[in-house]
């Protein structure tokens, strides 16, 4: 899938893929800062708070650098049957904002169908998993204290203009889970500046960073932070863990007398590192994500016209003589290899119309669309997630 988000990245951060993701400090701007907003505005960042029920710690308030009370901008709204639905209180929200605030909805991909396709698009791309959370400053207010993030994180600056004050790390690649708590910041700069409209930067895990429009006065900053979460050696080894229990071995209590050998344990532990290998887990870790939320196809509601794969990640087309099959979330599907051209096109991450795709690869594309929508693989293109797409990722036959 070709977005345009992931050209701009590349582009402002001076990469070719996602081979530099997360080992060194990078910034740039977009070529093209219209972009920006076709991404993202403040707006419609509080059009989606105002339009569905929201709750903390998924969105915050932050206001002189301590976080709001949620009583002071949640209300409940009651309906004649006295159900309670808690919403955001877009008055009280809206004097926060003029006084000086940051508000931060994380997950932004759940609701937006931009950052849906946005995220889908960078996990295709990083073969890792990836969220998206919005931050909107308005006017003189401070944002989170120096801290560090246990992912790699890409940060798009949307409107306005926000200081930035980023760090070395203290202790290499830090973890979540990690054997040290990691709470002394570096005292190395490695920059501080201003991200302004179209500027893009990256932020190893383990740097420690702080952003702010303190002493900015009046205006805005919105941002979105897309976190990248990449495997490690940690988790091959939890992953390892798992498949131990296969093996009888490693099921039997451990012997505490004296004398006791580990030697059977230890064999058997250098024998499942030799057949399941780092290459293994990463190929595994692909296939066992569950395929996400999508709108169910139910012909009583209308015919399938258009269609967009939404796995997780790309899935993978293995050609085998007069078959092919197609893995993609822990599914295998086995297809006549003359459905391949279809394959191709309604595989390829990008929206497509079928009656345009009938007349590039054949009538067959119908038939093949129903069966990736009822597998999953596929989903219905809705006018909403069509929105995601547009003017960001072509039409797969344009």
């Amino acid at each position: 899938m070709e977005h345009q988000l992931i050209n701009a990245i590349e582009t402002a951060l001076g990469w070719d893929g996602p081979g530099e993701l997360g080992k060194g400090f990078a910034r740039g701007s977009m070529s093209d800062p219209a972009l920006a907003a076709r991404i993202l505005t403040p707006n419609r960042l509080l059009d989606i708070a105002m339009r569905r029920s929201l709750n903390r710690p998924q969105f915050r308030c932050f206001q002189k650098g301590e976080e709001v009370h949620p009583a002071v901008y949640y209300t409940d709204v009651v309906s004649p049957r006295g159900q309670s639905i808690p919403t955001v209180n877009m008055r009280s929200l809206g004097r926060l904002l003029g006084e000086g605030a940051t508000l931060i909805l994380d997950q932004l991909n759940i609701f937006d169908p931009t950052m849906e396709v946005a995220c889908r698009a960078l996990q295709w791309w990083s073969r890792e998993r990836v969220q998206v959370n919005a931050y909107l400053t308005a006017n003189d207010a401070a944002g989170f204290p120096l801290h560090w993030d246990d992912h790699d994180v890409v940060i798009v600056q949307l409107a306005g203009e926000k200081e930035w004050e980023v760090r070395g790390t203290s202790r290499a690649v830090p973890l979540y889970r990690d054997a040290d708590p990691n709470t002394t910041p570096s005292g190395e700069t490695v920059w501080s500046g201003v991200m302004r409209t179209g500027d893009i930067m990256h932020i190893p895990r383990g740097h420690w960073h702080q952003a702010t429009r303190t002493g900015s006065g009046l205006g805005k900053s919105l941002h979105v932070t897309f976190g990248i979460t990449q495997r490690t050696g940690a988790s091959w080894l939890a992953w390892l863990a798992d498949w131990c229990r296969e093996r009888e071995t490693f099921r039997h209590d451990l012997d505490r007398g004296p004398g006791a050998s580990s030697d059977a344990l230890t064999k058997s532990a250098v024998q499942l590192i030799g057949e399941r290998t780092p290459a293994d887990f990463l190929a595994a870790y692909e296939q066992q994500t569950t395929l996400p939320r999508h709108v169910p196809y139910l012909d009583i509601l209308g015919p399938l016209d258009a269609v967009v794969c939404t796995t997780r990640f790309r899935p993978e087309i293995r050609e085998n003589g007069d078959t092919v099959d197609i893995l993609a979330s822990g599914k295998k599907l086995t297809l006549a290899v003359k459905a391949l051209p279809a394959l191709r096109l309604l595989l390829s991450g990008k929206p497509v119309v079928l009656d345009q795709a009938a007349a590039a690869v054949g009538a067959e594309v119908v038939e093949v669309a129903e069966i990736l929508v009822k597998e999953e693989m596929c989903a219905v293109l809705t006018p909403e997630l069509s929105s995601g797409y547009t003017g960001l990722v072509t039409n797969a036959v344009s």
